[in-house]
């Protein structure tokens, strides 16, 4: 049950943070191409464009991690090995950008990003319901470990 409700609200998660996230690359992309900034002679087209692909690849990143959370709730299945790797880039990612995010941004944005961050890493250490190093550990009052 508990991992269900975590991956549930990472799904959740994620697909605002997503969201978020494009749209911010689209008002970098269109500042940079409307004042036609450039960084050391670059061409302000391509950096526009490279804006808009960096947060396209971003936000399907992020869907993508957000559909595989959704699956891993629906089914109460831990995730499987592609899934696993998924997550453990997005929990990667998620370090990173938290460490720049307290720099950058501030506290709040550092938050919010260790938040997702957590949320990522409980569905990859929680338990099922229905495992059975889940159910004896229940019982006994004890946290599984998994092989």
């Amino acid at each position: 049950m508990l991992r269900r409700l975590v991956a549930g609200l990472g799904a959740l998660a994620l697909v605002v943070e997503a969201a978020v996230l494009v749209v911010v690359h689209l008002v970098l992309g269109r500042t940079t191409a409307d004042q036609s900034m450039s960084i050391q002679g670059s061409d302000p087209d391509l950096m526009s464009k490279a804006t808009y692909g960096l947060g396209a690849a971003i936000g399907a990143f992020l869907l993508l991690t957000a559909v595989l959370l959704a699956v891993a709730a629906v089914r109460d299945h831990p995730p499987g090995r592609f899934a696993r790797v998924v997550l453990v880039a997005a929990a990667v990612t998620h370090a990173v950008l938290g460490a720049l995010a307290v720099a950058l941004v501030g506290w709040g944005a550092f938050a919010a990003t260790m938040a997702v961050f957590c949320l990522i890493v409980g569905v990859l250490t929680l338990p099922a319901d229905g495992e059975p190093g889940a159910r004896a550990a229940a019982g006994k009052g004890l946290r599984p470990t998994s092989p």
